[in-house]
């Protein structure tokens, strides 16, 4: 069976769902890959209650709380999903016809176009280079070593160790301040990629059920048949530190790959995709690319930035896709959506 759409979305991240909805606004049905076993990319897999500040209109929204408004937000427009698959080619089709692409699970899908969504590819966390780590992941969450929270509630009154200094990092020790019942804070260096405000609230925290370990990095872990009990510190002067641990949470960011991406004709610069910024098409034309994986100059990687990038690469396609008819544009308060 193949499967026929106007728009094939690579990607059921926050991107690739708003996408569906601005393909939806303007006419055209999607079908949308992700080779995760649900929608949401990285917010649901690796950060669903984590806090997102920059949604404009939520102060603050988890990530599950973002996908599951945007899945809400697409609904009218009956999307169809296949899950826990990855395209694994992608071919042109004759003439005007649009393209194919074939998943890891040999679902077949013709789409006069493709929006390219993926993120930034295949991801996975970088591992602290630990002998013996392997003992002490795949454990329940609230032990052992983890790179992501899925429920804050496992680490309540548990000693954690937190190490890196990004983001992520600072985010998680403020939101698990006062769950858990001690944190301590590893950075090889008394400085942080985080967000300035939500570094001065950590620094306010120190010595309050929360320590900055700084500057020390890891360097062994210490158990007993894959429980961890401790976790080893040691300074770039020698100076080693033994920290308590019932779990370490490891923020060291993701590694991705481009994966199959790579192989379907585009310009890739240092696994990125140029596109026109105007319309976010890339070197190949009916092939459009928006989020993280898309690269332009200025660029600025924040969720909203996508979502924009979403709608231009909707109002760029009809035109496209309707011989060059031009969209006459409505905003959505007097166009209305389906089911309002």
């Amino acid at each position: 069976m193949i499967h026929k759409t106007d728009i094939a979305v690579i990607g059921a991240g926050p991107v690739g769902l708003f996408a569906v909805f601005e393909c939806g606004m303007v006419g055209l049905k999607c079908q949308v890959i992700d080779a995760l076993d649900a929608i949401g990319g990285q917010c649901s897999a690796l950060y669903p209650e984590k806090p997102i500040y920059d949604i404009p209109g939520f102060p603050k929204i988890s990530g599950a709380g973002l996908v599951e408004n945007l899945e809400t937000q697409a609904a009218p427009f009956a999307p169809v999903y296949h899950l826990s698959q990855r395209v694994e080619k992608l071919e042109r089709l004759p003439g005007d016809a649009g393209f194919r692409l074939v998943t890891s699970k040999d679902i077949v899908i013709e789409a006069r176009a493709v929006i390219i969504a993926a993120g930034a590819g295949a991801f996975g966390p970088n591992r602290p280079p630990l002998p013996g780590i392997e003992a002490y992941e795949g454990q329940p969450g609230g032990s052992g070593v983890q790179y992501l929270v899925r429920r804050a509630e496992d680490y309540r009154g548990k000693h954690i160790v937190i190490a890196g200094g990004g983001d992520s990092a600072v985010d998680w020790a403020l939101m698990l301040h006062g769950i858990a019942a001690h944190i301590d804070f590893v950075h090889r260096r008394d400085q942080f990629r985080a967000a300035p405000e939500s570094v001065a609230r950590l620094r306010a925290l120190n010595g309050q059920g929360l320590d900055i370990v700084v500057p020390f990095q890891l360097d062994a872990l210490e158990g007993n048949g894959g429980r961890l009990q401790a976790v080893l510190v040691k300074s770039l002067d020698g100076e080693s530190r033994r920290l308590p641990a019932d779990a370490l949470l490891a923020f060291f960011g993701l590694r991705s790959e481009l994966g199959p991406i790579a192989q379907w004709g585009l310009n890739v610069e240092h696994h990125h995709v140029p596109v026109d910024p105007a319309t976010c098409q890339t070197s190949q034309p009916g092939i459009f690319a928006i989020g993280d994986i898309a690269t332009y100059p200025g660029k600025l990687k924040l969720i909203l930035t996508g979502f924009a990038e979403a709608a231009s690469a909707a109002h760029a396609l009809y035109p496209l896709l309707h011989g060059g008819q031009p969209l006459h544009f409505e905003y959505s308060t007097s166009k209305g959506r389906p089911g309002a």
